[in-house]
């Protein structure tokens, strides 16, 4: 049995790119993006109004202005700012030659062709020319999981197809004859596949392409069937259930006759001890166990792990890092634990947990702590990551 560190060390280790390609802006949210992207111009191209209002010269603004031109968004100025003169200008568009303000127009007054400004003061309300970015200058790092306002840089630079990670392919096994599908009716010694689908939901959260290969039965046969078919199609592929020391647990002899190395079996932490990671050319295979709970934690802490690795994403996992609302006791400590917790108020408050079958308790949770082997305890107050979900 090795260590969380250990395992996860593996893991990264054993992790290789993926290709990348090029997607549309429509298609790019969630994408890893594989180049880095530079401004194509200045931004702003041009010194620009901030508000509605008049373009003046500063030196004049307590005058009568006479307005010479309306310039909207988008239109170039034509007209020069002289003495006491004036253009009404629109958000957003050019500023006229020699004008140094923009007046708000919620402080000027309009008589005929003159304006006049009745504030006391007033800001410059002028956006300048590559105040933001200068051409050339480099606006997304190579790495980022593409978010909305990373969209809007893309096209505001005119790079409307971003180099991408490949999205990976995640096939999804259940193993067990006391499954049956959600949609059908689970009779004496039968449960419905939960786990199938909370790991097909992971999956499609984590940005890449899921394949649900459905259940397979407690026989090798099965299992290396199923296994055979994910193994064509996927990058990685997750198995649940079948992974212990029963009479029915075939999963690992099969992984190793389908030519898998295992790189680890246990792991010490709990939920998820007897998780399997094992290798083969370019393809990687988990065996998670049958317990929700667990498979949804070591999804989330070393699944998620190696499909960053692969996809090239550098973007940490959201963590906080917030006090304990109150003590924290716990009678074993040979192994590292992983809680759900509650933030309430800036504080963190484990979530009632009965165990690695209990996946209602992550109903309530925003995050996972993680309590480290040979801690027994930890008192209201102290600071824990929080790994939110």
């Amino acid at each position: 049995m090795i260590t969380f560190e250990e395992a996860t060390a593996l893991v990264t280790g054993a992790a290789h790119p993926l290709s990348v390609e090029t997607c549309g802006l429509s298609e790019c949210l969630g994408r890893v993006l594989a180049a880095d992207v530079f401004a194509d111009m200045d931004m702003p191209p041009f010194d620009k109004s901030a508000v509605d209002g008049f373009a003046c010269r500063r030196q004049d603004m307590s005058n009568p202005l006479r307005i010479i031109e309306t310039i909207a968004a988008g239109k170039v100025p034509v007209a020069k700012i002289g003495t006491n003169e004036c253009s009404r200008i629109m958000t957003g568009a050019m500023l006229p030659q020699g004008a140094d303000i923009v007046l708000m127009v919620e402080n000027t007054e309009t008589t005929g062709e003159f304006a006049r400004f009745t504030g006391k003061q007033s800001a410059i309300n002028i956006c300048f020319i590559a105040e933001d970015i200068h051409k050339d200058d480099k606006v997304l790092s190579a790495g980022i999981r593409i978010k909305p306002q990373h969209v809007a840089v893309l096209a505001s630079v005119g790079c409307h197809s971003p180099v991408v990670c490949r999205k990976p392919i995640i096939g999804v096994i259940s193993t067990g004859n006391e499954l049956v599908e959600p949609e059908e009716q689970a009779l004496a010694g039968q449960i419905r596949n939960s786990n199938g689908w909370q790991l097909m939901a992971q999956v499609q959260k984590a940005g890449c392409n899921a394949h649900y290969f459905g259940i397979a039965d407690d026989s090798p046969e099965g299992t290396h069937a199923k296994i055979a078919s994910a193994e064509a199609k996927c990058d990685i592929i997750l198995l649940t259930g079948g992974v212990s020391m029963g009479d029915y647990d075939y999963v690992p002899g099969v992984i190793a006759e389908a030519g898998f190395t295992t790189l680890f079996h246990n792991i010490a932490v709990q939920p998820g001890k007897p998780t399997i990671f094992a290798v083969k050319d370019h393809t990687y295979l988990f065996g998670l166990p049958g317990n929700p709970v667990s498979a949804f934690v070591q999804f989330e802490l070393i699944i998620r792990l190696l499909i960053d690795k692969i996809t090239g994403c550098t973007d940490p996992q959201p963590m906080l890092r917030l006090p304990l609302g109150q003590d924290y006791k716990r009678r074993k400590s040979d192994r590292k634990s992983f809680l759900p917790v509650k933030i309430k108020f800036n504080e963190v408050f484990p979530v009632d947990y009965h165990g690695s079958a209990h996946i209602h308790a992550y109903v309530e949770a925003d995050g996972i702590i993680a309590v480290n082997i040979g801690e027994t305890e930890i008192q209201k107050g102290a600071l824990v990551d929080v790994r939110q979900l």
